[in-house]
């Protein structure tokens, strides 16, 4: 995959035709051939997806990367209730891995989700995604659960984590920008 070493992601909020099937698709081609997860895992992320797509608000958002015109990577952040969100989708093409994507990606999520006045913005990931919960402990998220069981075909080890901030006082109109926070 060629990329411009100066600016090689856009990253963008519309959704066209495609994206969420592809990522879908990452997500369940990745995960079978990175940590045996069966086809049931699919369904698990598109159900979820599909509704947040068809149901987004103001406060709800999905960033897509891309890489020469290819979707390689997401993240979303979807309301759980007036002040707490969940980090969700993120996945990155192994391509793109160790460039810096994963890293703009959460902090891009942090900074809505503030700027949104949510108090908290939790995530579910599992205990082998050494990598990705490097990158939310960086963030500021801190483990507050974790249970195993055999999920998605596979003995595994879900863990919670959780980041509290405080909301800024601004209008939800002015999360549709969402920069300028502390983690910039």
């Amino acid at each position: 995959m060629q990329t411009d070493r100066q600016n090689p992601f856009q990253i963008r909020n519309e959704i066209k035709s495609g994206d969420i099937g592809y990522i879908i698709y990452l997500h369940g081609v990745l995960y079978a051939d990175e940590y045996g997860f069966d086809y049931t895992f699919e369904p698990y992320v598109a159900k979820p997806l599909a509704e947040f797509v068809l149901s987004a608000t103001e406060r709800e958002r999905l960033w897509i990367a891309e890489a020469d015109g290819k979707v390689v990577g997401s993240v979303g952040i979807v309301r759980t209730s007036e002040y707490t969100a969940q980090l969700r989708w993120l996945i990155l093409h192994p391509d793109v891995r160790g460039l810096g994507l994963g890293k703009q990606l959460v902090r891009e999520a942090v900074n809505f989700s503030e700027a949104s006045g949510y108090k908290s913005l939790f995530l579910w990931t599992i205990s082998n995604l050494e990598a990705a919960i490097h990158l939310y402990k960086s963030a500021g998220f801190v483990k507050t659960e974790e249970k195993s069981h055999r999920l998605w075909g596979v003995n595994l080890t879900e863990e919670r984590y959780e980041l509290k901030h405080e909301p800024r006082k601004q209008n939800h109109e002015s999360a549709k920008g969402a920069k300028g926070t502390k983690y910039d």
